[in-house]
């Protein structure tokens, strides 16, 4: 296998390619995507994402001989000086090994029989977004929803929060009204997240229906009273605090959503 091309200059045209797939402007499907660390790498390639190009900071060439990298071989590879690797890759404490992608297509399909969905309105954190997402992948959730105002999902600090979940898990972006259209149709029981226990009822006493959909709100400003209005039932989690952070609170839905599923198909406990 040749070695790969060394790069010195910051203003080279694959080290200024690098740089812009950190940008955070990628967002649809074919668009160039910065991943920087090893564990990116390994999980969109885990995903079925084919590697565009393979960057490797000088003095990090030995990390090209781990196996879990070996499906990237065939992709261009380029080792860059240490002033160019830096000044391409988004983190002050780069890891010494960068890729590029093309963001991959993953459509929504008609729900299961029994499926939740996550709705995410306004959410404006990155790491939020990216911590949902990896937790709706643990927790079994089949698809999200994001609103216009909801950032952007293939953003760099949302790919890296979300730990290759954004590789794998569905996402569509659309108004209120068109997703509450589109999961009534289907079936879908919606259920909103709110900090205040007043006309909400408790976490611990609700039970979900097998087709369910969490709206989970702006950091700040909660959901909004559409959202509210949309939602066929409020749900607070009971908690010794005012309110809990978004991604907190919406992983704590998604699990308890998981448990019930799982708790309603295991067969009946028999005394012996």
């Amino acid at each position: 296998m040749p070695e790969p091309l060394f790069i010195t200059s910051k203003s080279n045209a694959r080290v200024k390619a690098l740089r812009s797939s950190f940008s955070g402007k990628a967002a649809e499907t074919g668009d160039r995507l910065g991943l920087e660390g090893e564990h990116l790498i390994v999980e969109a390639i885990r995903s079925g994402l084919p590697i565009e190009a393979l960057f490797v900071r000088e003095g990090s060439q030995s990390v090209l001989d781990r196996p879990a990298l070996a499906a990237a071989s065939a992709c261009d590879r380029f080792t860059l000086s240490r002033e160019a690797f830096a000044s391409a890759v988004e983190t002050t404490s780069p890891q010494g090994i960068a890729a590029t992608v093309r963001i991959p297509s993953l459509p929504l399909t008609r729900l299961a029989p029994e499926a939740v969905v996550l709705i995410l309105e306004a959410l404006q954190d990155p790491g939020n977004l990216g911590t949902l997402l990896r937790s709706a992948e643990a927790f079994g959730v089949q698809q999200v929803y994001l609103t216009p105002e909801t950032v952007n999902p293939w953003n760099p600090k949302a790919v890296r929060a979300s730990a290759g979940s954004v590789f794998r898990m569905p996402v569509g972006r659309a108004s209120l009204t068109q997703i509450g259209e589109r999961l009534q149709g289907q079936g879908t029981r919606l259920y909103a997240a709110v900090a205040q226990p007043l006309g909400a009822d408790s976490l611990l006493e609700t039970v979900f229906a097998p087709r369910t959909a969490l709206l989970i709100g702006n950091e700040g400003a909660g959901l909004s009273a559409q959202a509210l209005r949309l939602a066929h039932h409020r749900v607070c989690i009971p908690v010794a605090v005012e309110s809990l952070n978004a991604a907190v609170a919406g992983s704590t839905l998604l699990y308890e959503a998981m448990r019930q599923r799982a708790h309603a198909c295991s067969p009946p406990h028999r005394t012996p």
